[in-house]
């Protein structure tokens, strides 16, 4: 029997390839049957939610791993410099959970997700406008562009793990990169 985080996992791949499945097509991407999917979720809003929070969660963690809280308050440029790495890294690493998050339009419906979503984005504008004020990245562009710019990344660097155009195990260091010298103060 497949654990519920195991289940949450194949029907998050499922709806990242086809956002439309139906609760039919997701068991049969998970590999079982529509009545144990319906056990573990009562609807197709149920588990598209729970993906949502559980993409949330790992949001969350994501930040609070780097630490982006004290990089912001410690305007330090090398402490925000390695916080931003390691953070880039880390949400590269849950991409496929970022990716759902951000392009299912039937999360930001939900009030609490909204509100979340929110929540977390407005702490890492704050940390990208510290990341300004330090010389680690560009001034001369809207913080909030920055964070848009920085989860299109994570978005292209799922589709091209999916193509096969990039190796998994160098995908963290492209997108860091990337961001950093496509971000530079000029």
């Amino acid at each position: 029997m497949q654990s519920r985080d195991d289940v949450l996992d194949a029907a998050l791949r499922c709806l990242n390839t086809d956002p439309t499945a139906s609760m039919s097509d997701v068991a049969a991407a998970v590999g079982v049957g529509r009545a144990t999917l319906h056990r573990h979720f009562a609807s197709r809003e149920v588990l598209v939610h729970e993906i949502g929070e559980r993409s949330l969660d790992r949001w969350e963690q994501g930040q609070a791993a780097a630490d982006m809280i004290g990089a912001t308050a410690s305007g330090d440029r090398t402490r925000i410099e390695a916080c931003l790495r390691v953070m880039l890294t880390r949400f590269v690493q849950d991409a496929e959970d970022f990716a759902y998050a951000l392009t299912d339009p039937s999360l930001v419906l939900v009030p609490s997700l909204s509100t979340r979503m929110s929540t977390l984005q407005d702490l890492e504008v704050a940390f990208f406008a510290a990341a300004q004020e330090a010389g680690v990245l560009r001034r001369d562009v809207p913080a909030a562009w920055l964070s848009h710019a920085a989860y299109g990344l994570l978005i292209a660097s799922r589709d091209a793990l999916r193509a096969g155009d990039v190796a998994r195990r160098g995908v963290a260091d492209l997108v860091v990169t990337t961001f950093l010298d496509g971000a530079v103060p000029r």
